[in-house]
């Protein structure tokens, strides 16, 4: 390392952000840029420790130590180079991903770990700013034809790694853009979709076809699929949202946050709505029910519809302060976090579990009843028990369920295609990321479960490798992955 003493000269600095009252007021990107010269001393904290646990912390396996030094060096063009060898997307993952590497930082063990990820996105956002993020078409075409379903991260993964090895690739999405979660799923204040197009540019560019609008299984046969392409790639995501069967759940008000969360992303790309169909938080009461990254999203939009009040519901006891001592480093910190929405306003509660929603004389949701619950060990699994005489009522005029997704659809292209589903219900595969049906393979949430998205980008990458192995024999795509 350049700076072997930085670590104890500067402290870590937080990922910057623009001041509440101001980011309220618009759906713009609400994180804010580090000086670069705060980035050069951020990455000198990186402290040539002997075994660089944030390797094993990152499923890409991402060269941290090196690009942190080249960083603090100010070689920018180096720094993107060790970046993109294992990462294709380090603007999705340095605005989104929760940075398991940071939690593996050997300097996190008794001090602030390195800021990783704000590192990383300043490398990307140099290099787009610098104009040195420029197409990589193959320098061979093999004659090979690959799909890819669905548009999500693990998607696009896949799709450029393979475009790159020299196959036609068409990505074949069922909605009318391209992106998946990180275009309807994911909140215009928590990545513009700008970032999001500008790739996607880079891949037409690169050749990689889209085409929207179509869903396999439903206007597009699996035999058609079949006879088209020469392999077939599943990333259609868990998509299947987890209900919550209690009295008064077909209310109306009450509804998935990614009914939700797609209205509001459409609104944001300029899309109208019907009026009669139409989910908006202004003046409402509303209730988020989980606790995670989902609700958190829900909760930033509310507030930028003028919602009158929110409340985030979490059926979790309120994780601590710091690790526990079940939760000792390099493991992922279950600690108590803020995001930029909690920043912004609402009211999170722990420990409560929903008993039913109450109606209006109408049929909407008027109000929820809550009670206290602990969890508790039953037959070697957790469950949770009410606390006697806890139950209360809040007002809520929208509900929002944000509790998780159980895995992939099934109906459809999934049970047309006859491919195995393990135990938890989601697409098997082999060594090879290939699923019981041979030149059909999957990557992402859809064969793993709901997980994060530098997960899906490491799957895609190393789905592709299989691919191409399947197609041409033998492979020199990486794979982060076994």
């Amino acid at each position: 390392m350049g700076k072997a003493t930085g670590f104890m000269e500067f402290k870590r600095a937080k990922q910057p952000y623009r001041p509440v009252v101001e980011r309220l007021r618009d759906w713009k990107q609400v994180m804010a840029p580090l000086a670069e010269d705060e980035l050069k001393k951020q990455g000198a904290r990186c402290m040539d420790c002997g075994i660089p646990f944030c390797h094993q912390g990152c499923p890409l396996g991402n060269l941290i130590p090196d690009w942190n030094d080249l960083v603090f060096r100010g070689q920018w063009g180096e720094a993107i180079e060790r970046l993109h060898a294992t990462n294709n997307f380090p603007e999705f993952t340095g605005t989104l991903c929760p940075a398991p590497c940071e939690g593996a930082c050997v300097l996190g063990i008794n001090s602030d770990p390195v800021t990783i990820k704000a590192v990383e996105l300043a490398i990307i956002d140099h290099a787009f700013a610098a104009g040195s993020i420029n197409p990589v078409p193959p320098q061979i075409e093999t004659g090979k034809k690959v799909a890819v379903v669905g548009s999500g991260p693990a998607g696009l993964a896949a799709a450029q790694q393979l475009r790159r090895a020299g196959h036609a690739v068409t990505v074949l999405e069922r909605d009318d853009r391209i992106g998946g979660l990180m275009r309807y799923g994911i909140p215009e204040f928590k990545m513009e979709k700008r970032v999001l197009d500008r790739r996607l540019e880079q891949m037409r560019t690169e050749g990689v076809i889209f085409q929207t609008g179509v869903h396999v299984g439903v206007d597009y046969s699996v035999d058609r699929l079949r006879k088209e392409f020469d392999a077939v790639v599943l990333t259609g995501g868990a998509c299947q949202p987890r209900d919550l069967p209690v009295s008064g759940r077909a209310l109306k008000g009450v509804h998935f946050a990614m009914e939700y969360l797609t209205q509001a992303n459409r609104r944001c790309q300029g899309d109208a709505l019907p009026k009669e169909t139409e989910l908006s938080a202004k003046g409402k009461h509303v209730i988020i029910i989980g606790g995670g990254d989902t609700g958190a999203d829900c909760l930033g939009t509310a507030h930028r519809q003028g919602a009158a009040s929110v409340h985030q519901l979490e059926i979790m006891p309120r994780p601590p302060e710091e690790r526990a001592v079940a939760n000792p480093w390099p493991q992922y910190p279950f600690v108590y976090r803020v995001s930029s929405a909690h920043e912004e306003g609402g009211e999170r509660l722990y420990a409560v579990s929903t008993r039913r929603f109450e109606a209006d004389g109408s049929g909407r949701v008027k109000a929820i009843e809550l009670v206290k619950v602990e969890p508790v060990q039953e037959a070697g699994r957790m469950t949770f028990r009410e606390l006697p005489d806890s139950q209360f009522t809040l007002p809520c005029d929208l509900a929002l369920l944000a509790m998780g997704f159980v895995g992939p659809e099934k109906p459809g292209m999934l049970e047309a295609l006859g491919v195995k589903l393990t135990e938890r219900g989601n697409v098997g595969r082999d060594e090879n990321w290939m699923t019981s049906v041979p030149g059909v393979f999957t990557a992402g949430d859809m064969q793993r479960g709901q997980s994060l998205i530098v997960w899906a980008i490491a799957e895609g990458r190393s789905c592709a490798r299989g691919v191409d192995r399947y197609l041409m024999g033998s492979s020199n795509l990486p794979a982060p992955l076994p």
